[in-house]
């Protein structure tokens, strides 16, 4: 079947803030298994949603008994679709990734939701993961999982970094939007609290 992840953050910024460090997150300290991203396309419709599909390239090193299992020219690099929709009237932006290759080894499925509530914006991450390997599925799922749990803290971590640098640009640099004083972003902008759950 797969295995699914789920976590639930509170990030003590406002939500125009938190979309626009989203946009601007790469590079940061945090990211280092992303090598590049590139805009595919980008509309903004009629009734005024921005929808944005990304692609994005991140390595992907296998884990010691995975390199003595699988062909050494396996790329370590995975190729990510990103597909995002976010609605002003809402203020809601959805987010939802998958891996384009190593489709027979790994999928992973993920959906972000970041919607604003009263001055804070609440992010809830999903992921789905499966593998079509047979008799090394579970194994390769639980690896899955963990190095996804890993990547989405550091995922968090890079928005914080963000979101620092967003409020100590100047006032002008960053529109009509953004004129008022930015507020100071506590030592953690991000408490987590996350709520794995598997499916056999």
């Amino acid at each position: 079947m797969g295995k699914y992840f789920c976590s639930e953050t509170d990030i003590l910024s406002g939500w125009d803030q938190v979309l626009m460090a989203f946009w601007l997150r790469y590079p940061n300290p945090f990211s280092a298994h992303v090598l590049t991203e590139d805009v595919v396309f980008r509309e903004l419709t009629a009734d005024r949603r921005l929808l944005s599909r990304r692609l994005l390239t991140k390595t992907n090193r296998l884990p010691r008994w995975a390199e003595k299992v699988f062909p050494a020219h396996l790329s370590r690099c995975v190729y990510i679709l990103e597909d995002s929709v976010v609605d002003p009237h809402t203020h809601q932006m959805t987010t939802t990734s998958w891996n384009l290759n190593h489709n027979t080894l790994m999928t992973i499925v993920e959906r972000c939701v970041f919607q604003q509530e009263a001055e804070k914006t609440h992010l809830r991450r999903e992921a789905w993961i499966s593998s079509g390997v047979y008799g090394l599925s579970r194994p390769i799922q639980e690896f899955g999982l963990a190095r996804f749990k890993s990547n989405q803290m550091k995922a968090v971590k890079g928005l914080e970094y963000a979101l620092s640098k967003l409020q100590k640009m100047p006032p002008c640099l960053l529109g009509d939007q953004e004129s008022e004083k930015p507020k100071s972003l506590p030592p953690s902008a991000a408490s987590t609290t996350q709520k794995p759950q598997h499916f056999a």
